[in-house]
């Protein structure tokens, strides 16, 4: 009997319907290929409910969630809404409350497309870095002190928990070793301002390792690691860092990959629901034009399968996704891709069919 997976599906928005749209058409032909179904439900978050009701993550909501076998997400963000609503309310709520306290950003260069980095290619960008999602300076603490006056004390926190750190590190070495790459996992950090916070990451880090002796360990600073991934970013295979440090670089990896059209992520819960999505923004200017690049959300599927242990569909999509850029796309810049967003999906989907 074939196997359903329940998919809640948060299209979100400006763009990101229509990537999602565009996602889901690889799925389908993803499962068609490999004899599984999926059962998709789709939950209407995001800047318009909010504007029109004034909700951004009721409580009935986010437990029906917790029901399903993955999280789908096109895009969060809306240009009448302020900016750090919908991220607090939305994005982040969910992180912490469904506990997705990994963040997981492939940083792979595909054949046939551009790298600003001169003399690199796809041998060279090829590692993965890993988050931690739920604690850091994102948690939240912290506080004004006479706000609105000139000695106006602004004051956020980094919590870090040995917990939070040492789960995350743990993860970090297991996908090291399944990922069976070039077995070398580098802690990212500052130990020599942020020695509180990274004293402990570091601790927890070669404690660890010490259970992991066939995996290669490494320490460099944030601000070397920024450097190292433009002058060589062949050294890295996983790093594991903190929930700001991730954020920050795994931006300069979706730029050395090719960009946020192509750069897909996983905000992943190992014994809960995770939640997939393209890592760009909603884009609004670009809304209903149908000239978006949906590869990256198509990747955010691919990543999902990944993770559901649906592999051979996985790789049935990542293969259709190579074919696409490099064989069919003109740039992976919306409006330049010499094909519209249905137009890309429809590749995928075709490639994916045989």
């Amino acid at each position: 009997m074939a196997k359903n997976y329940r998919i809640a599906v948060i299209p979100g928005d400006g763009t990101g319907p229509e990537v999602v749209r565009e996602a889901l058409k690889a799925l389908d032909a993803a499962a068609k290929r490999t004899d599984f179904t999926t059962e998709k439900v789709h939950f209407d978050l995001g800047g318009e409910r909010y504007l029109k009701t004034g909700d951004i993550l009721p409580e009935e909501t986010l437990a029906q969630l917790r029901t399903f076998d993955a999280i789908l997400l096109g895009a969060i963000g809306h240009p009448d809404v302020k900016p750090g609503i919908l991220e607090k309310g939305l994005l982040l709520e969910l992180r912490f409350k469904l506990d997705q306290y990994v963040n997981l950003r492939p940083v792979i260069l595909y054949p046939g497309v551009d790298t600003p980095l001169k003399d690199k290619g796809p041998e060279d960008i090829n590692f993965v870095v890993v988050r931690e999602n739920t604690e850091g300076l994102y948690a939240g603490a912290g506080g004004f002190l006479r706000k609105g006056t000139p000695h106006e004390v602004a004051v956020q926190e980094s919590v870090n928990t040995r917990m939070g750190a040492e789960r995350c590190i743990r993860f970090a070495f297991e996908y090291c070793r399944k990922r069976n790459y070039r077995k070398k996992l580098t802690l990212c950090g500052k130990t020599n301002v942020l020695t509180y916070a990274f004293d402990l990451w570091q601790r927890a880090f070669y404690d660890v390792a010490k259970e992991y002796p066939d995996i290669q360990t490494d320490y460099s600073h944030v601000d070397a690691i920024c450097m190292w991934m433009v002058k060589n970013p062949e050294w890295f295979d996983v790093i594991v860092t903190d929930n700001l440090f991730g954020d920050i670089i795994t931006d300069l990896g979706a730029m050395i990959q090719g960009g946020l059209g192509i750069a897909a992520g996983g905000n992943i819960n190992p014994g809960g629901v995770s939640m997939f999505e393209p890592i760009g923004g909603s884009a609004p200017k670009y809304t209903g034009m149908n000239i978006i690049n949906p590869v990256a959300a198509i990747g955010a599927a691919q990543m999902m399968l990944e993770h559901l242990g649906e592999t051979a569909a996985a790789a049935l999509i990542e293969k259709a996704i190579k074919k696409v850029v490099s064989s069919d796309l003109k740039s992976l810049s919306a409006g330049h891709m010499g094909y519209s967003t249905s137009e890309v999906g429809d590749l995928v989907a075709g490639y994916i069919a045989g």
